[in-house]
């Protein structure tokens, strides 16, 4: 469990600053000390005051007082630091404080560096990830909403499966539209290593694009890399059973993981919560034939979440026979069984009967994150800055979290077009 901290220093308030966030970070101890090793003293202090949205440096040089020129240097020496990340609109360079996960967290072992311990931060973060368990938790068990999905592994569809599988679907497909392809160390499997406990599965095949691969290119964090390379490496992936967890959206995808079941946290967090669907599944699901599969076992041990088993074929004439059986409900949908499979009659890939919601892209899901998390009104009233915006914020906040008779009252009471439409939306 984590700890309730008291007091008011810059890395509290940078907490709070997180937690306003639809993905936020339950404080803690670890907490604070991993904010430590990252930011300095001054710089969470900083970062505490920025607003969730996208911002220029002459807004950021609005809110701490200081001259644009300062304050663009000051951004460029955290977006050096991958503690933001920068990006070009039109001409005009914006800056954002992405969230811990998937963010400054991941950023800060994607490479080999000196400025930090990387060896303690893995520690901590083993610690604040497995041991506390609120993090994790929170991250991916609440709302129905989630951070990532599955990627299906193309090879191990059928001709009629591929006929029917969308492009955003497809690792390739995010890879072929891509502005920007990024490649670094795996995150996950970096920590292990660490902590003296990584596989022997690929560490450089940590992928990201657009937005988030132009800038760690652009700041040394990852290196540029053709859709040609990319795609080779994803046939690296395969051939070592990784698992594609990605970003949850249909445009922009802004990583891709290729994950194993022992290092990375997307598919422990898929096992301990495995009822509160911690993960967006793929829209297919294996079938197992009991009569032709012989039980060689190879789709157990592939599997990254254990959804596979053996269990007795109930075969009169073969007492020992096994065969496997599919837990469905913990079926991520990857299609690493199939591509085990050494018969092709005995396991077959077939699309699940309900298809969950892609958001559209990272606003859309961020919305939509933030309506089933209780946080909107960060959103809307983004400047705590502002005394009016901290008491809005804070009034649409205790609105939305009334139960919806209540809401209704409210909105009754409070004669305002827009917070009548937010309340509908949100029930």
């Amino acid at each position: 469990m984590a700890h309730h901290i008291s007091g008011t220093g810059p890395y509290l308030r940078l907490t709070q600053r997180l937690n306003r966030s639809p993905q936020g970070a339950p404080p803690s101890e670890l907490l604070i000390k991993i904010l430590g090793i990252l930011f300095q003293e001054k710089e969470a202090a900083l970062v505490a005051m920025l607003p969730l949205r996208p911002f220029t440096a002459e807004r950021a040089g609005r809110i701490w007082k200081m001259a644009p020129a300062k304050a663009r240097r000051l951004l460029d020496g955290l977006a050096d630091k991958a503690l933001l990340v920068d990006f070009e609109e039109k001409g005009v360079t914006r800056y954002v404080l992405p969230p811990p996960m998937a963010g400054f967290f991941e950023f800060s072992l994607m490479r080999v560096r000196g400025d930090i311990d990387q060896k303690l931060l893995s520690t901590l973060f083993y610690q604040y990830l497995n041991e506390e368990e609120d993090f994790v938790r929170e991250l991916f068990t609440r709302g129905d909403t989630q951070l990532g999905r599955v990627f299906v592994h193309e090879p191990a569809l059928s001709p009629a499966n591929t006929l029917h599988i969308l492009d955003y679907e497809r690792a390739t497909a995010v890879i072929d539209t891509a502005t920007a392809i990024g490649i670094s160390t795996c995150y996950c499997r970096h920590k292990m290593l660490h902590m003296e406990r990584a596989c022997k599965a690929p560490l450089e095949i940590c992928m990201t694009f657009n937005t988030s691969g132009a800038a760690l290119i652009r700041h040394g964090h990852a290196r540029a890399a053709s859709a040609e390379e990319a795609k080779e490496l994803l046939q690296a992936a395969y051939e070592s059973n990784l698992v594609q967890f990605g970003e949850n959206v249909r445009e922009g995808v802004n990583f891709i993981c290729n994950c194993c079941g022992c290092c990375c946290e997307a598919m422990i967090a898929a096992r301990r919560f495995a009822f509160d669907h911690p993960v967006h599944t793929t829209h297919y699901i294996p079938v197992i034939d009991a009569n032709t599969c012989d039980g060689c076992g190879r789709c157990v041990a592939a599997c990254p979440v254990e959804a596979m088993a053996l269990v007795s074929a109930n075969d009169p004439a073969r007492p020992k026979r096994k065969t496997a059986r599919l837990y469905a409900e913990r079926c991520l949908g990857c299609a690493v069984c199939k591509r085990v499979c050494p018969r092709d009659d005995a396991l077959r890939l077939t699309r699940r009967s309900t298809r969950r919601i892609t958001p559209l892209n990272g606003s859309h899901r961020t919305v939509i994150m933030a309506i089933e998390r209780g946080t909107l009104q960060h959103l809307i009233f983004d400047s705590h800055v502002l005394w009016s915006h901290r008491a809005l914020g804070a009034l649409l906040g205790t609105i939305l979290g009334l139960p919806p008779i209540q809401r209704a009252m409210a909105s009754q009471q409070v004669t305002s077009r827009y917070l009548e439409a937010l309340v509908q939306r949100f029930a």
